[in-house]
């Protein structure tokens, strides 16, 4: 017997309504009352060979409010109406299946225009203000929506860390650089006003970013096969044939409707990978760190921001069952953003990043070092020595040979370019002293490891501007020195760097950008989006080969 069916709740005393079953249409619509303070949907029965249950609210005028996905694995969905922005009349909730034994081309019209006269703003019914409902959101992928031209947008603007915006109105606030005040800092002036790139084209080789629809984002084609345009996202990779995306944020500071994905190197495709694993997903976010351990096989995803959100909760992902879980942890838990996470001996070592306080203060950045044991589920913070680094965050982390290695990032108004060593022996900071010319001061910058003693900085944000220059420093003889690539030529900021050794390079070995076992196997240095900081959002993944950058001189 299938007894498959999807119901929803809009109120505390409401009973549970069907919306589809096993033998009903495809698709179908409810509209919710004006006073509905949350919206719970969720299904019942065995799935059977269905894929999922697409849900999208939308306002009066048919423009998305939001979406999200029931798939065999998430089960239940919410919508609180102080997160998706308020709704007032003529909400409508539809939700359309995929797979299974489908009726297609109909749809309940008579039951649809009840409903919405029952629930019309105008009608005296009220129903109970509805309790809050426990339990995390997925957002699913995107669905196609017409798109209005001339339709102004009023979507929530995410500020970055120290004041700073990545905003795509034709206005973007910069800062002006004042000069060099010391050693490894620049001093960075008031904020100025500048034009951003109206007209400009986003570099986005493989997709462009979403259209523009009044108050939101236009929802994209469910045929998606790449990730839209972010800054602020992690990437990861696991083994020789996949690496990983989780979050970010794109155009008018949206935070992605397509948080997670799945790069598969052998023929560098994209698969969307929200729905792949079982259990409770990181909330969207930015600024966060994602560090996979290549003992335990798991991903850990770390602190961040939404908004005025923080973060300080740890979500780990078992790349070989696929199943996400939640860390209670012990100790004092730092919430942060924009910090760095490096993998040690199975620990994690967070540095730095942006800290809330208390409104009116401003939020400030961290020079304090936190661990993670995950064996224990504890943070703590060790007894160190020496030569610190200042607080700063947007920030870079390396380690190489049993030391990490931390270069720039800024807290406002000073920017920096000094580098400074944690021997993780000793636990002790030291400057270094470097030669060669340095990359100009800069944060929000990309840096991943090239070979046993040497790392690669490319891009970042200089107060100023986006940048394009890429440089490497060898840790052996303290050395910078300055690349010339044609495919990295784009400026950006924000974005992400990996390296790995690519199946189809070797494919016995298993390589990532946390893993200190290194080997003599070509690697292959990939990158993927970031912004102009004018407004351009890419969505292009660029891969260069690690041996010729290497051979430069």
């Amino acid at each position: 017997m299938d007894d498959f069916a999807v119901y929803v709740v809009l109120g505390v005393n409401d009973t549970p309504q069907k919306l589809l079953c096993a033998k009903g249409s495809a698709q179908f619509s409810v509209a919710v009352p004006q006073n509905s303070q949350q919206v719970v949907l969720f299904s019942t029965g065995r799935w059977g060979n269905r894929s999922c249950v697409n849900a999208e609210l939308t306002d009066a005028n048919r423009v998305p409010i939001t979406i999200g996905k029931l798939t065999p694995y998430n089960r239940c969905l919410s919508w609180e109406r102080w997160e998706e922005e308020c709704w007032t009349g003529g909400v409508m909730l539809t939700v359309t299946l995929e797979g299974g034994h489908l009726v297609k081309g109909y749809m309940m019209n008579t039951a649809l225009n009840q409903f919405v006269k029952e629930c019309n703003p105008d009608s005296t019914m009220t129903l109970p203000a509805v309790k809050e409902v426990k339990g995390k959101r997925k957002r699913g992928q995107p669905e196609k929506e017409d798109h209005k031209d001339g339709e102004e947008e009023q979507g929530q603007e995410n500020i970055c860390p120290n004041g700073v915006s990545m905003s795509s109105e034709a206005s973007t606030p910069l800062r002006k650089v004042r000069g060099q005040t010391r050693q490894g800092q620049t001093r960075l002036g008031p904020e100025g006003k500048g034009q951003g790139s109206a007209e400009g084209t986003p570099y986005t080789p493989k997709s462009t970013p979403p259209q523009r629809v009044k108050g939101r984002l236009a929802k994209t084609p469910t045929t998606q096969i790449s990730p839209s345009g972010r800054w602020g996202q992690s990437f990861c990779p696991i083994d020789p044939q996949t690496a990983i995306l989780i979050g970010g944020q794109g155009s008018r500071m949206q935070f992605c409707k397509d948080p997670m994905w799945k790069l598969c190197t052998e023929d560098m495709s994209w698969v969307p990978a929200e729905t792949l694993a079982e259990g409770p997903t990181p909330e969207a976010r930015i600024g966060h760190t994602a560090t996979f351990d290549p003992d335990s096989k798991r991903i850990f995803v770390f602190g961040g921001s939404k908004n005025n959100k923080w973060f300080n909760d740890v979500h780990i992902l078992d790349t070989q069952s696929w199943k996400w879980s939640m860390v209670e942890a012990q100790g004092k838990v730092p919430s942060l953003a924009y910090h760095s996470c490096s993998m040690f001996r199975s620990e994690l070592f967070v540095l730095g990043g942006v800290f809330p306080r208390p409104h009116p203060e401003p939020d400030g950045c961290s020079d304090s070092l936190y661990i993670f044991d995950p064996r224990l589920s504890i943070w703590y913070q060790p007894i160190i020595t020496g030569d610190a680094p200042a607080p700063r965050s947007g920030h870079s982390a390396c380690v190489i040979q049993g030391k990490i290695y931390v270069f720039g990032g800024w807290d406002t108004p000073l920017c920096f370019n000094d580098i400074y060593m944690l021997d993780l022996g000793l636990m002790e900071f030291s400057a270094v002293q470097t030669n060669g010319l340095p990359p100009s001061p800069r944060s929000w910058h990309g840096c991943a490891l090239l070979s046993d003693s040497t790392f690669v900085v490319h891009g970042g944000y200089s107060g100023n501007q986006a940048l394009n220059d890429t440089f490497t420093f060898n840790t052996d003889t303290n050395t910078w020195t300055e690349l010339l690539h044609p495919q990295l030529s784009v400026p950006r900021a924000g974005h992400s760097i990996i390296t790995m050794v690519l199946a189809n390079e070797n494919p016995s070995s298993e390589e990532n950008g946390n893993n200190q076992n290194s080997d003599h196997s070509p690697k292959t240095l990939l990158i993927f989006g970031g912004g102009d900081n004018e407004g351009n959002f890419y969505s292009d993944l660029t891969t260069v080969n690690v041996t010729e950058l290497l051979n430069q001189k």
